[in-house]
């Protein structure tokens, strides 16, 4: 197993991710990532609400962590399906996801991203082809 450095540094390239949404690598395993990103006022829709777009980028991004880091084959996600659960009060939102079934094409993972006060805000399923 790679160290978490080496992950940050690999997927500091996903721009969009790490340096626009502020989503950072907390935990990575075997088919496993958390990450994390601190709400600030860039991630919020004009009712002061956290934007749908900015939880899924934060799911999306554990997704692309957990299905490629140390893998031979590349991941891309084929279909997701998001659930949001409830709006946040809390100030971090963290995304865990977990590998469901790889198989030959395709791989399954469930992301669920959760608040810093333990409330569940959506759960994310995803579908990736191996490419």
């Amino acid at each position: 197993m790679g160290s978490i450095e080496e992950a940050r540094d690999i997927f500091s390239k996903d721009l969009y991710a790490t340096e626009l949404s502020g989503i950072e690598i907390d935990e990575i395993g075997k088919d496993y990532a958390k990450c994390s990103m601190k709400l600030t006022d860039k991630h919020k829709n004009a009712y002061g609400g956290v934007m749908g777009g900015a939880i899924y980028t934060l799911a999306d991004f554990a997704f692309a962590v957990a299905s490629n880091y140390e893998k031979e084959q590349a991941t891309v996600s084929l279909s997701s399906q998001a659930s949001f659960m409830s709006a946040t009060k809390g100030s971090i939102l963290f995304a865990e996801a977990k590998l469901l079934k790889d198989g030959k094409r395709n791989n399954f993972f469930e992301v669920t991203v959760t608040d810093d006060l333990d409330k569940l805000i959506a759960v994310v399923s995803f579908t990736g082809a191996h490419v």
